[in-house]
């Protein structure tokens, strides 16, 4: 945080004069699309001679961005419900790896996503429990109507700044939500009246992140341009997407007749998982900087940071590193093997190609240096 200043008050013969600094603060933010937790994942972080399991690695070579943000929020695509752990299609990962997020500087994870339902009633509580536990902060998902109430809207505050962040998901794979717990579905009912509440609370940004769209599908759906049509109508002021698996465009659009500043990124792709098609083996991080100065707060910076996963042969055992790409562009790629150096550039011209052509004003961040 920049350093505050006083107003210094000086006293002449002809009155008091107010000599004023104006401040600006800043609040910078970072999403990150799906952490999955496929099987093989699992059975990457097993230490096969304890019994113990660590996801530490699989985050180590990006945590050093995630910890320059303020707030870091990510999507938990996965259910925490216990063993028998297990893999897609109906997720149950090992508490470590919502700890492994933790350690990274992830500061909130979102759990309202088609895997919700996975493991019914016991999922949704164990979950939500062990994000307590460990004291991440998380919405999405409920006990009950009670802990919705007091639990729906988080609010991420630095010095005077504060940013409403909200979190739905289109579908939860055809399975009902076991009563009494609560899953925020895209009702436009409820999210008009959650946004009301939200904007009532005196805050000066509004996010809302969704869980939407067509898997696989690298441009947004008419369901969705539909939708972000409905929540900017509502006043929020920065939608951000995933669950197609593959990244899909982002626009910033500045203030104009009566309407407000707009970021939307549609689809941040995967951050972390074993799909290893082409596209699907990487994403995108947004990072947004919020500037307060006189009491009128406005987006100052955004753009994204291409990440992809790598799989290396480390004691003859398969594992999972997340990096960031211009990182490993700048330094040729040093340190993949061949195959990984070949699959890495071609996510870096896949998403490029898609990104620089269709985007609306948002372009790639800068090399981040460790």
């Amino acid at each position: 945080m920049k350093p505050l200043f006083f107003i210094t008050i000086l006293l002449f013969p002809f009155g008091a004069i107010a000599q004023k600094t104006d401040t600006t603060e800043t609040v910078s933010l970072l999403f990150i699309g799906d952490i999955m937790g496929h099987y093989a994942q699992i059975e990457s972080a097993l230490d096969t001679t304890t019994g113990t399991y660590s996801f530490d690695r699989m985050f180590r070579k990006v945590s050093p961005l995630i910890q320059k943000a303020d707030f870091a929020i990510a999507n938990l695509e996965v259910t925490l419900a216990g063993t028998p752990y297990s893999g897609y299609p109906r997720f149950s990962s090992p508490d470590e790896l919502a700890v492994a997020a933790k350690k990274s500087g992830i500061d909130i994870l979102l759990t309202a996503n088609n895997h919700a339902s996975d493991h019914n009633l016991k999922g949704i509580k164990r979950t939500i429990n062990v994000l307590d536990s460990i004291e991440v902060r998380h919405t999405g998902t409920f006990l009950d109507k009670d802990h919705k109430d007091s639990s729906n809207l988080i609010i991420m505050e630095k010095g005077s700044i504060k940013v409403g962040l909200l979190n739905y998901t289109e579908s939860t794979n055809g399975r009902r939500v076991p009563k009494p717990a609560l899953v925020n579905l895209t009702d436009t009912t409820a999210m008009k009246s959650d946004i009301q509440d939200a904007l009532s609370k005196n805050i000066d940004k509004l996010v809302v992140f969704l869980h939407w769209g067509i898997e696989y599908d690298s441009a947004p759906s008419k369901t969705q341009r539909k939708t972000a049509q409905f929540l900017f109508e509502q006043g929020v002021d920065i939608i951000i997407g995933a669950h197609p698996h593959v990244i899909q465009p982002m626009e910033f659009i500045q203030a104009a007749n009566g309407n407000k500043e707009r970021f939307i990124a549609y689809s941040l792709g995967n951050f972390l998982s074993d799909q290893r098609t082409r596209k699907r083996d990487g994403g995108a991080m947004v990072e947004i900087t919020i500037s307060k100065e006189n009491g009128l707060s406005q987006i100052t910076d955004y753009g994204y940071h291409l990440t992809w996963v790598n799989k290396p042969l480390i004691k003859k055992r398969r594992s999972y590193e997340v990096l960031i790409c211009k990182e490993y562009e700048a330094n040729n790629f040093k340190g993949l093997t061949e195959y990984s150096k070949n699959k890495m550039k071609r996510f870096i011209k896949d998403s490029r190609a898609l990104l620089d052509s269709i985007n609306v004003e948002v372009k790639e961040k800068v090399v981040v240096s460790n």
